[in-house]
C-alpha cells in the first residue's frame, strides 16, 4: 500500500496526530508516538484505559485518521506529510512490559505530499 518513500518518511518521524471520533460525534485530534510494522499503525499509552481515544474507541466508533507531517525547510517552504485514513481497532500486544493495550490503525486510503518530489 506505501511506497518506498512514504515508508522511509514514515519510519523517519517520532510523532503524529491521531483523529477519533466521540459516540456523540465529536471529533477528538490528540498527539501520539507510534510504530509502523510497514502495513498498520499502533499507538500506545502508559495510561490507555483512561485516555479519549481509547474511549471512542471502545464505545464502537471505530473510524480514525492519522497524520505524520513535518517542515523540511522553511526557506524555501516545504511541508511533508501522510494522511490515512481508516479503521482503528483496539489490539493487546507484546511490549517491554509484556501485553500491552494498544490502538491498531488498519489503512483503507492515505495520500502523501512533499516526499520525493510529490
Amino acid at each position: 500500500m506505501f511506497s518506498e518513500s512514504e515508508v522511509q518518511y514514515i519510519r523517519s518521524q517520532p510523532l503524529g496526530r491521531l483523529a477519533t471520533v466521540s459516540s456523540d460525534g465529536q471529533p477528538d485530534v490528540v498527539p501520539v508516538g507510534f510504530e509502523f510494522d510497514g502495513r498498520d499503525f499502533y499507538i500506545g499509552s502508559i495510561m490507555m484505559r483512561k485516555t479519549r481515544k481509547f474511549w471512542n474507541v471502545s464505545r464502537g466508533n471505530s473510524k480514525a485518521s492519522f497524520v505524520i507531517d513535518d517542515i523540511k525547510s522553511l526557506r524555501p517552504w516545504k511541508v511533508r506529510g501522510l494522511k490515512v485514513t481508516g479503521r482503528v481497532e483496539i489490539v493487546e500486544v507484546d511490549g517491554d512490559g509484556g501485553r500491552d493495550i494498544n490502538l491498531r490503525i488498519k489503512p483503507e486510503k492515505h495520500t502523501s505530499w512533499g516526499l520525493n518530489g510529490k
